[in-house]
């Protein structure tokens, strides 16, 4: 075949995916244009859906807690340094300053990004398509063999065979020239393309052709998890356009939309650019640069920079920008799994996919090349160079999904050693975690990130006012202005479809961070036991917590090395068992049991309560009831319980105003079962209500969760529609 016509394929090709591109980016022009007015409004926290912001948010260790925290608190003056909070500096994190910036509060960023910028760019290569039809691209390394790409940079095995990716072709920091690693491509070792999602991913020779070693340029650790990015952040791309030195379009690149399979943002990438790598503030891969979205006429047609038709003779750099378009990673990911591969090919598909096994490319980065000689090339002298994936992990991940999912890290030579936690005391405050055995570092980490997340939403809280009454009762007005009153059915119905539609979003349980900083918290900024009174601090329960959670792991992990574990059913029944017999602080007035532990209802924050493990153990699942000699015979500090149920010693107002949102909230799901709140005992909660009368606690609580997830309790801003309320249908 002439070279004119191999060409004019490539073009072909390029001209297909601007087409398509244009056509998604004209299809979401107004959910596009929704987003930018949530932009301009709210933030980026608002324009994207709550279960991918909430997924985002965990990735960078914060929570709407914090989010609200950090929204209400006031803004520094614009001249001050770091960040705008008024935090001592021992407790400012990065993780604080990225929910800042991603918040759109503070653009400061830390020295670490651009040190990490650094090390991963190492992995990005220019690559070379020689003799007929040839070209340049970008890829990337994404496992210590394989080089991922477009599949319009790298169509068949033909030319990929006689193409190369060069590493290191950059201007050295002192002006000097490039001196490149290259690499030849394999595609006869592997090669794996796809045309719809525009990737593919081939293997790269594990010397160059002067003697380097692959491994010395590292990999970059792709994730399937969502929520790396969501839209209105900003972008990061590493390049190599048309075919010059590598080049950093740093922060300016805006995610305008998610689309099912595609991402568009703003940037200024050009010919040359597709089969880079965009990356998210923490330098995690969230996409596969593969395409312009051009302006077009009328036809669909791509336009020049002068208004006319482009074509591809005229060069990409003609072409009339509008956004861009790259490929969900993670889509990349679920299709490179089902590819159907086998022998050496699957072995090699699935090194991609050993994520948590190798630290962060180039953690010991090799000598940069000079044009000078002063620096030698990485593993020229014939050695290993010490790489990602040749360092030693004593550590390995297990999941399991039993209802719930835990991804646990752990060393199998020395869980066996750990000492178990068997019995803590319920509230000791326990200082930082010593150094633990290797397979628990992630684990301890994990919960230390939990405290410290915690301790700084409770010290932002101490900026706030407790209760504002007059911005709360509009709010509660604003709230209930289209709900009637008239007939009690009708306004049962009412308000569980309002309180269902304004759940948003919808936060998972951890007390230590939602419940203890701030929801919980009473006028003198101490936290009190819902059912005996009993005064803590809120860091004293986030670190009771904290032990318990580690406690819990270490269990887990030890149950994981048991070979008497055989499957799902029994793990379920063995962590049903560790929870119960390690508690944390919090107590469900509507027990776990009676939801089997179902999100939402398990982290809905108006049924949780601070209450001491002895307290929360000691009512367990009974329903409530009212004793007819209650004050002659409390057996208990916190109250009386025999087999009909469980009388609180205090805050018997509360919990049945709780108890009564949760049966609106969630109509069907108590009383399906023996030993759950019967339909019977309903006066008893309406006797409580109307007996102890809603407090300033009880509205700084409903205004402080509403402002988390969305929506109030119907009975703390009205009490008097206790008795409007035809609570019988919320019975199954």
């Amino acid at each position: 075949m002439a070279t004119a016509e191999l060409a004019s394929e490539r073009e072909s090709d390029y001209l297909s995916q601007l087409t398509m591109a244009a056509a998604r980016y004209a299809n979401r022009t107004e959910r596009r244009e929704k987003n930018q007015s949530v932009l301009e409004t709210r933030g980026p926290l608002y324009a994207d859906a709550p279960e991918r912001v909430e997924k985002r948010l965990a990735r960078l260790g914060a929570d709407w807690a914090m989010v609200r925290a950090i929204e209400r608190t006031p803004t520094e003056p614009a001249s001050s340094a770091g960040s705008t909070l008024r935090l001592p500096p021992e407790t400012f994190t990065s993780d604080v300053l990225g929910l800042e910036r991603l918040i759109g509060r503070n653009n400061l960023t830390p020295v670490a990004f651009l040190e990490k910028g650094v090390q991963v760019s190492r992995s990005v290569g220019r690559i070379t398509i020689s003799g007929p039809g040839g070209g340049h691209g970008t890829g990337f390394m994404v496992s210590p063999s394989l080089l991922l790409t477009n599949n319009h940079v790298l169509r068949g095995t033909e030319e990929t065979s006689r193409s190369t990716v060069a590493f290191a072709f950059q201007d050295g920091s002192d002006g000097s020239p490039p001196l490149p690693a290259v690499f030849q491509l394999e595609p006869l070792r592997f090669f794996v393309s796809d045309r719809a999602l525009d990737y593919s991913l081939v293997a790269v020779a594990p010397r160059g052709v002067q003697g380097e070693t692959l491994s010395s340029f590292g990999r970059l650790v792709l994730s399937e998890a969502e929520g790396k990015v969501v839209v209105g952040e900003f972008v990061n791309i590493i390049q190599h356009p048309r075919g010059e030195p590598k080049q950093v379009a740093l922060r300016e690149n805006q995610i305008v939309d998610v689309l099912e399979r595609f991402l568009h943002y703003e940037s200024d990438t050009r010919e040359g650019s597709s089969g880079s790598a965009v990356f998210n503030d923490q330098w995690e891969v969230v996409a596969l640069h593969h395409s312009a979205v051009p302006k077009t006429d009328a036809e669909g047609r791509p336009l020049s920079v002068d208004g006319t038709v482009w074509r591809p003779e005229m060069g990409e750099q003609q072409l009339a920008w509008r956004a861009n378009e790259g490929v969900r990673i993670s889509r990349v990911l679920r299709a490179l799994h089902e590819a159907p591969l086998t022998g050496e090919a699957a072995r090699l598909r699935d090194e991609v996919f050993t994520t948590g096994l190798t630290p962060p490319p180039t953690e010991s980065s090799p000598p940069m090349p000079s044009a000078h000689g002063e620096s030698p090339r990485p593993g020229t002298d014939g050695s290993r160079a010490q790489a990602p994936e040749q360092t030693h992990v004593a550590f390995g991940t297990a999941q399991l999904t039993i209802p719930l999912r835990l991804t646990l890290g752990f060393d199998t030579a020395s869980s066996a050693q750990a000492a178990p936690l068997a019995s803590l005391p319920a509230l000791t405050p326990v200082p930082k975690a010593a150094p633990q055995p290797p397979g628990r570092v992630g684990v301890v980490s994990a919960v230390e990130k939990d405290v410290d997340a915690a301790l700084v939403n409770h010290r932002l809280t101490q900026e706030r006012p407790y209760y504002v009454r007059t911005a709360d009762i509009a709010a509660r007005d604003a709230y209930y202005a289209n709900v009637g009153t008239d007939d009690g059915d009708a306004l049962r119905r009412t308000l569980t479809t309002l309180l269902t539609e304004t759940h948003e979003p919808r936060p998972r349980y951890k007390p230590m961070r939602l419940v203890y900083p701030w929801v919980d918290l009473h006028k003198d900024g101490r936290l009190r036991s819902i059912y005996s009174g009993k005064d803590f601090s809120a860091e004293e329960l986030i670190r009771a917590d904290a032990a318990v959670a580690e406690a819990r792991l270490a269990q887990v992990q030890e149950l994981l090395l048991q070979e008497s574990t055989a499957g799902p059913a029994e793990f379920e029944a063995e962590f049903d068992a560790l929870e119960a017999s390690l508690p944390f602080n919090c107590e469900h007035v509507v027990p776990q049991s009676w939801f089997a532990k179902e999100e939402p209802m398990r982290g809905d924050l108006h049924h949780l309560f601070a209450c001491e493990a002895g307290c929360n153990s000691f009512r367990g699942n009974f329903p409530y009831f009212d004793f007819p000699d209650f004050e002659e015979t409390v057996r208990d500090a916190c109250g009386m319980r025999e087999s009909t149920g469980f009388e609180p010693r205090d805050g018997k107002g509360a919990v049945a105003r709780a108890t009564l949102y949760f049966l609106l909230r969630y109509p069907g799901r108590v009383g399906d079962a023996a030993r759950e709140f019967p339909e019977d005992r309903l006066p008893v909660l309406l006797r409580w209500h109307e007996s102890e009368a809603v407090t300033e606690y009880e509205l700084h609580r409903n205004a402080a969760i509403a402002e988390i997830q969305g929506n109030r309790n119907p009975l703390i801003d009205h009490p008097e529609w206790a008795r409007e309320i035809d609570f019988a249908g919320v019975w199954p």
